[in-house]
C-alpha cells in the first residue's frame, strides 16, 4: 500500500515541508553525529561513511550525488538540482561533514550517541554543523517526493575537513573541481539566523554577511644557547615572550566594515539608541560607549568591529638548565575586511627585529552586501516563521568554508536557520562541551530554509 500522508500547507511554489520531512531532519541529525568524523588535524579524519551516508540519502530521492577525494577517505559530495530558470545564476548550499574532538567524559551524555532525550538532539556537530546538513537533506527530499523544483539551480556540496585547513574539503573542491559549481554566484553555509536572546525579552537573529579573515602565525626567536646558569643576553625565550606580551597587549584600532556598520545601526534602532549625525563610525569612541549600550546584543559585533591577534601556542626548550637556541610561539590572528595589510604592518612591528613571524595558514576576509536581493530573502524567510524576532546582518570572527570557495567568485552568507529557546548559548555550543538541539529548532530551521530556497 503506497504511504498516507497528511495534506501539508502550501507555499507559492507548492507544499511545504512535511511530517515526513520534518522527522527525517531529526532522524538524519542524529545519525550523522553517531558517524564520528573527528578532525585532529594533520589528516587525522575519514569522512566518508557520512559522505556515503549523506549521498545515500541524495540518491534515494533521485538526486545523482559525486563522491570526491583528494586523500583516501577524506570524502565530499556534490550534487546540482536544476532549476526552472535556466538564465538564473546558480546557488551553492554546503555544510562540513567534520567535526571537532570530543571529550567523553566531560559531557553529560557520549558526544557520539546521537541521542534524542526530552525533545532534544545531543552529540558533536548537533549545531557545527550536521543539523545543516540534515536539514538540507531533508529539504530537498522533500521536494522530490512533491515535485517541486526552485527557480534557481542548487548546487549542494558536503565537504571534508573545514575543521582544519579545508585542504581535503572545500580547498580541493574550488582548486581542482570548479566546473561543478558552474553558474555559483551566490553560497549558503553555516552560522546565521539562530536566535539570540539579548536577555530583555528581545529576540535577535543574526545572518551572516562576512567573515573576518584568518591568519595563523608562526612567531620564531633566535638566539644564542648556553648553560641555564650564565648571563645570556640573547635568550630567544625572553625574545619571544617579550614578543608575544606586545601583541597580546596591543589594542587595535577601530576599523568599520560595511557589514558591521549596517549591524550596529539596525542595533542602535532596535533598541532605540541615538548616534551621530554622520553615522555610526565617525567618531571611534561613539563606537564603544554604543557596544556598551547594546548590552549582551554587542556580543554580536564587538568581535568584528577590530583585527585581533591572540597568543595560544608555546614550544621552546629541552632542559630547564638549558638556554635554547629557538624558541616558537603560535598566534590566532584575525583580520577584518580590508584589514589584512594593517595586520601585517602591526605583526611586523609588535614581533620586532628578534622574532620572524610568518602565517602557518591564511584565508582572506570576506564581505557580503546586505542590500543584496538574497539577503531580502532571508530577511523575509525568517520574519514569516518568527514574526516576533528582529534580524539583523552581522560578520563573523570566524571562519567557514566560504572562504575556499570565494576562489571562484561565490560570495557567502552565514543562514543555518534555528529558533532557540532562551537559556541556550549557541554561540558557547560551537565546538564546546554538550552541544546539542532542539528538534524544534530543527523543524523550523526546515521550514525557515525551504521558504527562502524556493524564493532565493
Amino acid at each position: 500500500m503506497a504511504e498516507q500522508q497528511t495534506p501539508a500547507p502550501t507555499t507559492p511554489a507548492g507544499p511545504a515541508p512535511d511530517a515526513r520531512a520534518l522527522d527525517e531532519v531529526v532522524r538524519f541529525t542524529s545519525d550523522l553525529i553517531r558517524i564520528d568524523t573527528t578532525n585532529r588535524g594533520g589528516g587525522d579524519c575519514r569522512e566518508r561513511p557520512a559522505a556515503e551516508y549523506a549521498a545515500a540519502r541524495l540518491a534515494e530521492a533521485g538526486i545523482e550525488p559525486t563522491l570526491l577525494e583528494r586523500t583516501e577517505g577524506r570524502t565530499n559530495v556534490v550534487a546540482r538540482i536544476e532549476g526552472t530558470d535556466p538564465g538564473a545564476d546558480a546557488l551553492l548550499l554546503h555544510g562540513h561533514l567534520d567535526v571537532v574532538p570530543a571529550e567523553p567524559a566531560d559531557w553529560s551524555v557520549h558526544p557520539f550517541s546521537g541521542e534524542i532525550r526530552d525533545g532534544v538532539v545531543w552529540g558533536r556537530g548537533a549545531v557545527d554543523m550536521k543539523n545543516m546538513d540534515a536539514m538540507i537533506l531533508s529539504v530537498v527530499r522533500a521536494w522530490a517526493r512533491h515535485g517541486v523544483r526552485p527557480r534557481r539551480d542548487i548546487v549542494i556540496a558536503f565537504t571534508a575537513d573545514e575543521e582544519a585547513s579545508a585542504e581535503d574539503g572545500s580547498g580541493f573542491l574550488a582548486d581542482r573541481h570548479a566546473g561543478l559549481f558552474e553558474g555559483c554566484t551566490e553560497g549558503v553555509s553555516e552560522s546565521g539566523a539562530f536566535t539570540f536572546h539579548d536577555g530583555a525579552g528581545r529576540q535577535i537573529y543574526p545572518i551572516a554577511a562576512g567573515e573576518r579573515g584568518t591568519g595563523w602565525l608562526r612567531l620564531t626567536a633566535r638566539g644564542r644557547a648556553g648553560h641555564g646558569s650564565k648571563v645570556n643576553r640573547e635568550n630567544a625565550v625572553t625574545r619571544l615572550a617579550a614578543a608575544i606580551t606586545r601583541i597580546g597587549d596591543h589594542s587595535w584600532p577601530l576599523r568599520l566594515t560595511p557589514t558591521v556598520r549596517a549591524a550596529l545601526e539596525e542595533l542602535a534602532a532596535l533598541y532605540g539608541i541615538e548616534t551621530g549625525p554622520d553615522g555610526v563610525g565617525a567618531d571611534p569612541a561613539e563606537v564603544d560607549v554604543l557596544l556598551r549600550k547594546l548590552g549582551p546584543a554587542a556580543a554580536l559585533v564587538e568581535a568584528t568591529v577590530r583585527n585581533s591577534a591572540n597568543p595560544t601556542m608555546l614550544d621552546a626548550g629541552y632542559k630547564v638548565n638549558v638556554i635554547p637556541g629557538e624558541a616558537v610561539a603560535h598566534v590566532d590572528g584575525r583580520f577584518v575586511p580590508g584589514g589584512e595589510d594593517e595586520f601585517r604592518e602591526t605583526m611586523d612591528r609588535l614581533t620586532g627585529p628578534d622574532v620572524d613571524w610568518e602565517f602557518d595558514h591564511r584565508e582572506p576576509a570576506l564581505y557580503a552586501p546586505v542590500d543584496s536581493p538574497t539577503f531580502a530573502r532571508m530577511r523575509a524567510a525568517v520574519e514569516e516563521f518568527a514574526p516576533e524576532g528582529h534580524v539583523v546582518p552581522y560578520c563573523m570572527s570566524g571562519g567557514t568554508d566560504a572562504k575556499q570557495f570565494s576562489r571562484l567568485g561565490i560570495t557567502g552568507y552565514g543562514f543555518a536557520p534555528l529558533r532557540l529557546p532562551e537559556g541556550l548559548d549557541y554561540q558557547a555550543l560551537f565546538h564546546g562541551v554538550d552541544e546539542r538541539v532542539p528538534v524544534e529548532a530543527l523543524h523550523f530551521g526546515v521550514n525557515v530554509l525551504d521558504r527562502f530556497l524556493r524564493t532565493a
